[in-house]
């Protein structure tokens, strides 16, 4: 205990008076603890019963939200840091953090929703500066499930009032294999699995932009496409040694989850580039199949606008009927020659060209089931019963109109 008179932190007996919001504080000069606070009125139900209270607590919040609003700061900026930020997104993440916290949608969430809405800020802060930060990303730093993430993410973004721009697919591109394990010499990776960063990327790029060209984006999450883009492209870069190599396996490799939809995707964009081939003329006279392709991406993605032109029809598949014989009229040419199709001139190309749909639409997964056939309705006789809603249609004059609503008061 300490002697009266001094401060029972420090022990300085530089113990002042000091007025602070009009209340009476005994401080110590030398350490700034606060031994005595003075007593003052803060609702208006203690002022109707003539009750003081002190000024710790006439702030209106309680300790338990400080201490939230605290770590929330810390675990903002400390996520910042190990993104590597600038000083501004996170000034900015910090305030949205701080805004979010005031309002009363988030004051009675749990506690594991109060944790993420720090990461959502900074989710939120990325996208608005155009910084590739995808939400993967951010959930395997926060250890969180990404479904529970997107609900505090929409909540936050409700609540506030923000506009948060989508990631493009380029940036997505760059941010996914920018994950990948597969540019630095390790024990894991085998020497002919490394390869050179910025091609894979090129290549890889090439690749998303013509399924996007050929609908197979349109609706699906852009990942699986680009895991599977990213494994065409590396396989096409050097096709000897990894032709072999499985999509699990090249997974594994570049340290990247192996989306379930990956295997999907991989097997339309293979489609697509066999497709491609049938229109190059250098490639006729070999048979390919979806490994054999692989090899000729390059030229594939090279002469993508001629080869999509050629091979597949841009129209919706409506049937053209043919005019009946006899009646003079010329038959009409090909499609071979309609569509300026290399083959013109060899075989026709009637029936090889599908329609640029998307997949969706090609190959349905679940069909309409038709209408069970109803039973057909009786042959009217006049004998059937008129219902009280339908007998004032039948009444024109005014006097039938009484006469009615006499009969039914009766």
């Amino acid at each position: 205990m300490a002697a009266r008179g001094r401060c029972p932190e420090c022990g300085s007996a530089a113990l002042v008076e000091d007025a602070h919001y009009a209340q009476q504080q005994l401080v110590c000069a030398a350490c700034g603890c606060v031994l005595a606070e003075g007593l003052l009125t803060t609702t208006y139900t203690e002022e109707e019963h003539l009750r003081e209270v002190a000024y710790s607590q006439s702030t209106g919040q309680k300790e338990q939200l400080s201490r939230c609003l605290q770590r929330g700061i810390r675990r903002v900026q400390d996520l910042c840091k190990v993104l590597q930020l600038p000083a501004v997104f996170e000034e900015t993440a910090v305030s949205y953090f701080q805004r979010a916290l005031q309002l009363r949608a988030f004051h009675l969430v749990s506690l594991e929703k109060k944790e993420l809405l720090g990461g959502c800020c900074v989710f939120v802060t990325c996208r608005q500066h155009n910084w590739p930060l995808t939400m993967g990303t951010i959930c395997s730093l926060l250890y969180a499930k990404q479904d529970l993430f997107a609900s505090v993410f929409l909540s936050l973004q409700k609540e506030l009032g923000l506009s948060v721009p989508a990631l493009s697919l380029a940036d997505l591109v760059t941010t996914h294999l920018n994950s990948f394990r597969l540019f630095q010499p390790t024990a894991n990776v085998p020497a002919p699995f490394l390869e050179d960063k910025e091609k894979l990327l090129a290549r890889t790029m090439g690749i998303v932009e013509l399924a996007s060209e050929t609908w197979l984006v349109t609706g699906r999450h852009p990942v699986p496409i680009v895991t599977a883009a990213a494994f065409l492209a590396w396989q096409s870069l050097q096709p000897g040694p990894r032709l072999s190599c499985p999509l699990a396996r090249f997974c594994r490799l570049a340290g990247v989850d192996l989306p379930p939809p990956a295997h999907l995707r991989l097997k339309e964009l293979l489609e697509i580039l066999l497709g491609m081939a049938s229109q190059l003329s250098w490639l006729r006279g070999f048979n390919l199949d979806k490994k054999t392709v692989v090899k000729h991406v390059g030229d594939l993605l090279q002469h993508r606008v001629f080869l999509l032109k050629n091979a597949f029809s841009q129209q919706d598949g409506e049937e053209q009927h043919d005019p009946a014989p006899g009646q003079g009229s010329p038959s009409p040419p090909p499609v071979a020659q309609q569509k300026g199709c290399p083959l013109a001139g060899r075989r026709p190309c009637r029936g090889t060209l599908r329609p640029l749909l998307p997949p969706c639409l090609i190959h349905p997964r679940k069909r309409p089931r038709p209408a069970a056939p109803s039973a057909p309705d009786p042959a009217p006789t006049g004998d059937e019963p008129i219902s009280d809603s339908e007998i004032e249609q039948y009444l024109r004059s005014p006097e039938e109109i009484q006469a009615f609503r006499k009969a039914k008061a009766w």
